[in-house]
């Protein structure tokens, strides 16, 4: 048999070739292995600490998830209809979708394109960066609907920065991620000078709803499925969304709004334990909190996301070329793996996918990266460090996923995920899937069958398109509310049906039953 397991644990036959490892790699092996594996009981103790600072995020003095509200209030019944934009803002495109909801449950069409994001605005002047998202969402709608006389159409707008929302229609930037700099926008309302370029162009566009794409994964994937509860991002960061019933959020005490109301929360939890009660970090952990940007901040994020998972990889086989007692990369020139955020998740992805006997694939790849020539005993090592990191990952991941499940009473539910970590790294679904029947306690499946793919109570799924069709269905549910009077967490319900086919009395948009 070769060793191209697809389960989270490796066949026998490739433990059988630990036996020619010489006996001080062995005892690093099995030191790595005590540091970073997290056992049942450490995963349950995660678990219900996380729901108390689930619970804390929603108070009034807070906690460190900071769990925003979204103003997107309760999931779609997938009865929406209508046409819709959604402008999603990523760190290296602008994509703009428009999404036809048909008459048909829980449809969509969607035709899209993507603008490339200048390097040069990232760092240049705010009034720049909303012109050019301005002239991209005129060169749409001029190439699609050229000639037509249109109705204002509404947009959903990603904006995956973190920012505070008082309404659905406003964002305050708190600080900027992915390589933008832009001055004057942090500590200011996003959404005045991006409607005041495409008034200034005469676009027909109304904005409707900014939201995050965790929230979008979320609504996007319950209209398809109505199983689906939460929305989840496993990628180059982390972070969550599901929907809470306003009685449980003292924070919102003060609105007076039913306390059976649901309201979309974006957890932002990869703040979760940055007081260090928990988490079971390991040095290498601390080094690369220290060495980060913003130090004592995102813990959990910094444990399990894509971003870190290369490098805490290097750190820990630069240390351990660094032992005097430890003979690994001997008399080799290791300068390639002294360089920061150097190795990406990718790299440890293609350590646990080499499919050979002799992890050939493995040691070609340490040869024309690094320039380093590695021992048989060494791809052992290298191969079980990149498993430990990556099982890891999945199984702090899915505390977060259990203690929303444990904080709702949710017995079964659908999770939906993305993110490139989700997708593509090797065994992190079946590793997640693993960790949360030892939290929960599972024995058996769904209606009593065998546990397993389909058949587990709680299944962390492929989503739904967060940022394009999730963001047209936010607006789509908004513009149904202020339809039905609901304008709660809305700042202009007025404006933001004037000029759109939903202000017709005869209009289909929307919510055909609202207007009865």
């Amino acid at each position: 048999m070769s060793s191209t397991s697809l389960g989270p644990r490796r066949k026998p036959s490739r433990k059988g070739s630990m036996a020619d490892v010489p006996k001080d790699l062995l005892q690093e092996i099995k030191r790595l292995e005590d540091l970073f594996t997290v056992d049942t009981a450490k995963l349950k103790a995660i678990s219900d600490h996380f729901v108390d600072e689930l619970a804390k995020g929603l108070t009034k003095e807070g906690g460190s998830i900071p769990m925003n509200p979204t103003w997107c209030m309760g999931f779609p019944t997938g009865n929406e209809t209508g046409t819709f934009l959604a402008l999603d803002m990523g760190g290296t495109n602008l994509r703009v979708c428009e999404i036809n909801l048909p008459e048909e449950k829980g449809e969509f069409d969607i035709i899209q394109s993507k603008y490339r994001m200048p390097e040069e605005l990232k760092t240049g002047n705010a009034d720049e960066l909303w012109a050019y998202i301005a002239d991209c969402l005129q060169q749409f709608i001029e190439y699609h609907h050229e000639g037509e006389r249109l109705d204002k159409l509404p947009l959903g707008f990603t904006f995956s920065y973190p920012a505070t929302q008082d309404y659905i229609d406003h964002g305050v930037l708190q600080r900027w991620t992915k390589g933008f700099d832009i001055d004057g926008v942090e500590g200011k309302d996003v959404v005045p000078p991006f409607e005041a370029a495409l008034t200034e162009r005469g676009v027909p566009i109304k904005l409707t709803a900014l939201i995050n794409d965790t929230t979008g994964t979320l609504i996007a994937s319950s209209y398809t499925d109505q199983e689906m509860k939460i929305g989840c991002i496993f990628g180059t960061g982390c972070n969550a969304a599901y929907m809470e019933t306003c009685g449980n959020i003292p924070k919102l005490a003060d609105m007076k709004i039913d306390p059976e109301q649901e309201i979309a929360i974006n957890c932002e939890w990869g703040a979760f334990d940055n007081e260090h009660k928990i988490l079971p970090r390991t040095q290498y952990d601390v080094i690369i909190d220290k060495d980060s940007p913003r130090p004592g901040q995102q813990a959990f994020e910094k444990m399990i996301a894509g971003l870190y998972l290369g490098e805490l990889f290097r750190l820990v086989l630069l240390d351990l070329h660094e032992q005097p007692h430890i003979k690994i990369f001997e008399g080799q020139d290791v300068a390639s793996l002294k360089k920061p955020y150097s190795l990406d998740a990718s790299f440890l992805s293609d350590i646990e996918n080499d499919p050979y006997e002799n992890l050939l694939e493995t040691g070609d790849m340490f040869h024309t990266k690094l320039g380093i020539k590695c021992l048989k005993p060494e791809l052992e090592l290298i191969r079980r460090l990149a498993e430990l990191i990556g099982t890891r990952s999945a199984r702090l991941s899915a505390c977060g996923v259990a203690a929303i499940c444990k904080k709702k009473s949710y017995k079964t539910c659908h999770v939906g995920a993305d993110g490139s970590v989700f997708n593509k790294y090797p065994h992190f679904k079946a590793r997640g899937a693993q960790a949360l029947k030892e939290i929960l306690d599972w024995e058996k499946g769904r209606d009593g069958k065998a546990l397993g793919r389909g058949n587990d109570p709680v299944e962390i799924l492929p989503a739904e398109d967060g940022s394009g069709v999730g963001a047209a269905l936010i607006a789509a549910l908004t513009l149904k509310r202020v339809q039905e009077g609901r304008t709660m967490g809305i700042r202009d319900p007025e404006g933001m049906l004037a000029g759109t086919a939903a202000a017709k009395p005869s209009s289909k948009q929307v919510a055909p039953e609202a207007k009865k």
